[in-house]
């Protein structure tokens, strides 16, 4: 191979790998959760946490939108209020933290393996059960609901669905029954 060659494949790999660098990770993004619905504007801290206060603010105004979009009855009301309860996260999933690095320094490889996978084990079984917990509160909403809130319900879940994956990939979707209740 050519001297010339070699030097312009290997200016253009710095010149892509610079590029890439310089996005930084996810393309720029604070996380995937940037592009949810209601979550653009979102403060973050250093780390990539978001300010619990807005976004229990964000969280409240899209309850609130759907809550209205539905038209929930008084009758509806216990199922939902069940539902909205069950959607919060709890103590454990918002005080997850790494263990403390002094610790784990004192273990041996061995012993720290042994320490994640017991934690990441713990972690797994308390996201299972906040799973189970909203899959059971959404399954009891959405028996109380006519058919016709059904649809809609179905309808704001799959654009929520669809938001965040957008989200994900740096795309802002602007369709959906809640589209122009976004703000």
């Amino acid at each position: 191979m050519k001297t010339g060659l070699k030097l312009s494949l290997l200016g253009a790999l710095l010149v892509a790998a610079g590029f890439a660098y310089s996005q930084g990770p996810m393309g720029g993004q604070c996380d995937g959760m940037a592009g949810m619905q209601g979550m653009q504007g979102m403060r973050h801290d250093r780390m990539g946490k978001m300010d619990p206060a807005r976004m229990q603010a964000m969280i409240d105004k899209r309850n609130a939108n759907l809550k209205n979009q539905l038209k929930i009855t008084a009758d509806q009301q216990a199922a939902w209020s069940a539902y909205t309860d069950a959607m919060k996260p709890g103590a454990a999933m918002q005080n997850h933290q790494r263990p403390d690095p002094a610790e784990m320094a004192k273990l041996s490889t061995p012993e720290r393996l042994d320490k994640m996978q017991t934690l990441r084990a713990q972690h797994m079984a308390e996201m299972s059960a906040a799973m189970d917990k909203r899959a059971q509160a959404t399954k009891a909403l959405y028996a109380v609901l006519t058919p016709e809130q059904q649809k809609l319900f179905d309808a704001a879940m799959m654009h929520g669905q669809h938001q965040a994956m957008d989200g994900q990939r740096g795309h802002k979707s602007g369709h959906g029954p809640m589209a122009n209740q976004q703000g």
